[in-house]
């Protein structure tokens, strides 16, 4: 008999330790849930506002081309008639006769129910929009959508930015907001969720430079992941064949990470043409075209789109710097973030809570909450309190001891080396800002 195959756990022990220390919760739990619907907690609503920014500041406060917009949830219905995504924005979905269970039929390997076996019905188009109403009477005059996509209300502000931005073709136009899909079968816990959050980039760039322009954008967003701190041998690009192509796209690449449960997508970089502009164009009667005063040309700018999942990125990072090891006979968990990123940036302890030491680490915290996320702890031993910040991330900690009280220096101890030195308590902030490196 042949070795039975290891079950990779590292899912599971992600899960549970992600509610037991406070960075997601279910949705309603209390009330038996809702699925994939899920809550931030305060160390994930800390380390998805860190990856938010990190992807803010370098989409838009290092650059002088790309602008940011925050356009509303609720858009015009015609908007998504005229984007396809009315007609065309569907999964096939089958359902089981016996025990009624939904699938996508395009997930299936089999033709029976992968849940009890019985018989699967006919594939069926179901529109991933969830559907509302704006007003006081629930009629088709009164339907609205939650936006599947935080793209199209960029490309309806398209005139809106250009005049006060003064900006000239090639420029983007940058935007994170809440998107909803009625998926058929979410998992992978925040992978897939009915409610998630895009960082999305259109790119407006000369018709006869789009294929430039998509090389460069590849190379950039690929890039972005490993200045995350992303293991580079867990990411890959995956080219979408003919097959697989959106209608709006002419050359669409997925960047892909490795995580317990397969290859996934991370994050599309598209060459969409000029059809979604054109697209809104006619249906409007607007002019979407773009004039240069140089060379007196007028053109509809051909659109390069980079588009992650703020959420997808999120479980990235919490995979990606999990790790459990053994330390002189005990075991340690570590969330190995960058520290760009990490919910907690430094941890203050006084070693034992008497002779002064609690209120000089007292006024050491407050003193670097003025330059970071920091923690106070002051219960159980300190080699316990260095696991408990292990666990979360925390790249530093910091300890006041009885030789603090001699010379005014403390204990620096680092999480991935587990290195302890000493500095000066009133260099502590500069050193730590040097030790975290540049934001971005």
């Amino acid at each position: 008999m042949g070795n039975k195959p290891v079950k990779d756990d590292t899912m599971d022990l992600l899960v549970s330790l992600c509610k037991r220390k406070g960075f997601v919760f279910q949705s309603s739990e209390i009330y038996g849930g809702v699925n994939s619907c899920w809550d931030m907690g305060p160390l994930g609503v800390e380390l998805k506002r860190n990856i938010r920014d990190f992807w803010w500041k370098t989409m838009t406060q290092a650059r002088d081309d790309i602008e940011g917009v925050d356009a509303a949830i609720l858009m015009h219905p015609q908007v998504w008639v005229t984007s396809g995504h009315v007609e065309g924005f569907t999964d096939p979905l089958v359902d089981c006769k016996q025990c009624k269970s939904r699938f996508r039929a395009d997930q299936l390997d089999t033709k029976v129910c992968p849940n009890c076996g019985g018989e699967l019905t006919e594939a069926r188009q179901f529109n991933l929009m969830f559907k509302t109403f704006m007003g006081p009477v629930e009629d088709s005059a009164a339907v609205v959508y939650l936006r599947p996509e935080t793209a199209q209300g960029i490309y309806v502000n398209f005139l809106n930015v250009l005049a006060p931005s003064r900006q000239k073709i090639p420029f983007g136009i940058a935007q994170v907001g809440k998107a909803f899909r009625n998926e058929i079968s979410p998992g992978n816990f925040i992978f897939r969720s009915r409610e998630f959050e895009q960082m999305e980039m259109q790119y407006f760039v000369h018709p006869s430079e789009d294929q430039k322009w998509f090389e460069y954008w590849k190379e950039q967003r690929y890039n972005w992941y490993l200045a995350l701190g992303i293991n580079k041998d867990k990411l890959r690009f995956h080219e979408h064949g003919p097959g697989e192509l959106a209608h709006y796209a002419k050359a669409a690449y997925d960047i892909e990470y490795e995580f317990p449960f397969g290859w996934k997508e991370l994050e599309g970089i598209h060459n969409r043409t000029d059809f979604d502009l054109s697209r809104h164009k006619e249906a409007t009667g607007v002019d979407l075209s773009f004039f240069n005063d140089e060379t007196k040309e007028r053109f509809v700018p051909y659109i390069i789109e980079t588009s992650a999942g703020l959420d997808r990125t999120m479980l990235t990072c919490l995979a990606d710097a999990y790790r459990s090891e053994i330390v002189r006979d005990e075991k340690r968990v570590v969330l190995g973030f960058s520290p760009k990123i990490a919910p907690i940036k430094v941890a203050v302890f006084p070693l034992v809570k008497k002779d002064g030491m609690p209120e000089i680490a007292r006024k050491i915290y407050r003193d670097l909450q003025r330059h970071f996320k920091c923690f106070y702890d002051e219960k159980s031993a300190v080699g316990r309190r260095y696991r408990r910040m292990d666990e979360i991330g925390t790249p530093f900690c910091v300890t006041v001891d009885s030789q603090t009280l001699e010379d005014q220096t403390v204990t620096i101890r680092e999480r991935d080396s587990m290195e302890q030195y000493r500095v000066a308590a009133e260099q502590l902030a500069q050193v730590l800002k040097e030790k975290m490196g540049p934001a971005f």
